[in-house]
């Protein structure tokens, strides 16, 4: 797989080593020496987008936002952007461009040239589609760089267009989600009426099991399936056995695919109503 096609899968930014478990060191390296990923520290790579909105940002006197920001703190999202998010003064007369998405809010309290971590959190929780808010909320959780209590504080204090938006995602978000992949067949779950929660422990014979989302009190279990993020035979022989050990013990177990829950997020969110029409609640799941 091409490197950059691969970055992307990943989330925009990923170390070597789960990017070479798609691509190639050669084709690393090669992409490295033209400037099609950036090489953020030893062992950890970037698209170079939120490098072209750091330097869009200092050009009209503002800050890298929302999806670049994201990235610059090195959080993994669904959809890495190649056009610069920039947030600018309430009196700036900068000007909206194809060349790059603009905001207009106060910015004293930020420093340097890209928002806080929470900030950038919040903004992509009022602006951004709830998959793709919840999968950056998730990440910032998971690299630490956020606590989910000032979090869901910061979402409380917001007024006006998109405060429900980010109340939702403070409420919703976990750092237990493994990758965006993970987190937006999670939020197309919740969308959907499906009980969602990430890394449910199951206790199966003994052993504890962890779907990548499910739903104790219907039983239903959903996996994010690739074979780009599950390689080789020892995880092809555990997945299989987790499936079938849950099945076994009663659970409805649905395997979606990378490109199922990114590009058609209708057929996924379809499947889980047929199932939900189809699969009570049941107050005696312990």
């Amino acid at each position: 797989m091409d490197p950059v096609v691969a970055l992307e899968r990943l989330g925009g930014v990923a170390d070597r080593q789960d990017l070479l478990r798609l691509t190639t060191a050669r084709g690393v390296a090669r992409c490295h020496r033209s400037g099609e990923i950036v090489r953020v520290r030893r062992g950890r790579y970037r698209l170079p987008g939120a490098d072209r909105a750091l330097a869009r940002a200092a050009q009209l006197g503002g800050l890298a936002s929302h999806l670049s920001a994201a990235q610059l703190h090195g959080w993994e999202v669904p959809f890495p952007s190649a056009t610069p998010w920039v947030t600018v003064p309430r009196n700036s007369k900068a000007r909206p461009s194809p060349r790059h998405h603009l905001f207009w809010a106060d910015t004293t309290e930020e420093r340097g040239l890209v928002t806080s971590p929470t900030r950038t959190v919040v903004d992509c929780a009022r602006r951004l589609p709830f998959a793709v808010a919840l999968s950056v909320a998730d990440s910032a959780i998971r690299h630490g760089d956020v606590d989910p209590h000032r979090l869901a504080i910061a979402c409380a204090t917001v007024r006006g267009k998109g405060a429900a938006a980010a109340r939702r995602v403070a409420a919703q978000a976990s750092g237990l989600a493994a990758n965006p992949f993970e987190s937006v067949l999670r939020a197309i779950a919740l969308d959907a009426g499906v009980d969602a929660v990430p890394q449910l422990a199951v206790v199966v014979g003994g052993v504890t099991l962890h779907p990548d989302v499910a739903d104790r009190s219907r039983r239903i279990a959903l996996e994010a399936d690739s074979w780009e993020f599950h390689t080789g035979k020892e995880a092809h022989e555990r997945d299989c056995w987790r499936y079938t050990v849950l099945v076994c013990e009663g659970w409805l177990v649905l395997r979606f695919t990378w490109r199922q829950v990114m590009f058609d997020p209708d057929f996924v969110a379809a499947c889980l109503r047929q199932l939900l029409e189809r699969v009570p609640q049941r107050a005696d799941v312990a």
